[in-house]
């Protein structure tokens, strides 16, 4: 077997209009629906309460970079996917744990609280406010996309043969991008909890239910490679 890593660009290049189109698009529509929600609440908002461990995480200007790599992260497991029906699956499955976070959005519109900190001091959070405002916090879909791919990396990792230093790089990154939405004060710890719990569930249920999309892929390759030619 080919080492992990030159499987990377393999897997890369394997329906790479699919992919290159597909990611961004979905990030747009995300994005759309977001900022919707965000400037069209349908009911009072509700700031959400800090917990003693919002006192322990403190607020770290330079955990930004890990807030905004998400968007970096969340577009690996696509990447490394290498059939359509794996690619409809993976799309389908976050888009489903995404509007089970709008319609909490809907229905229970949430805040975080005055961090305390004059953010607008530190670069790059003006801009942030403008994009993500601290509105749609519970669940936070942040935590949620971020261990939702951290579970898919996972599983693609070692399908690769990656050994446990990768494995492990992938978790620390995901779970640096946890760690960023408090550190940021972009979320307070109730957010987290609720987008863990959303993220951990969607994540395990759509990788177990990725064996049928690579039956189905694998299944159409050997009828392609049974047909006859002329």
């Amino acid at each position: 077997m080919a080492g992990w890593y030159r499987q990377v660009g393999v897997r890369i290049r394997r329906h790479m209009l699919l992919k290159s189109v597909g990611t961004p698009a979905a990030i747009f529509v995300f994005f759309l629906g977001y900022r919707y929600l965000l400037s069209h609440p349908l009911f009072p908002v509700t700031e959400m309460p800090l917990t003693a461990l919002d006192h322990v995480v403190g607020f770290c200007p330079a955990a930004l970079l890990l807030y905004v790599s998400l968007w970096a992260y969340v577009s690996l497991p696509p990447a490394l996917l290498q059939s359509r029906e794996e690619l409809f699956h993976y799309l389908w499955t976050i888009g489903a744990m995404c509007a089970v976070g709008f319609l909490c959005f809907l229905f229970w519109p949430t805040a975080v609280p005055h961090p305390g900190v004059d953010r607008a001091n530190h670069l790059g959070f003006n801009a942030l406010q403008g994009l993500d405002a601290t509105g749609n916090a519970c669940p936070s879909l942040h935590v949620a996309a971020a261990l939702f791919s951290a579970i898919w990396l996972e599983i693609l990792l070692r399908e690769m043969g990656a050994g446990w230093v990768a494995r492990g790089a992938s978790w620390a990154w995901g779970l640096g991008i946890v760690y960023s939405a408090m550190a940021t004060k972009q979320h307070v710890a109730l957010d987290v909890y609720a987008g863990g719990a959303l993220g951990l569930t969607a994540g395990a249920l759509a990788v177990r239910r990725r064996e049928g999309c690579v039956r189905a892929a694998v299944l159409r390759a050997d009828a392609g490679e049974r047909r006859p030619v002329g």
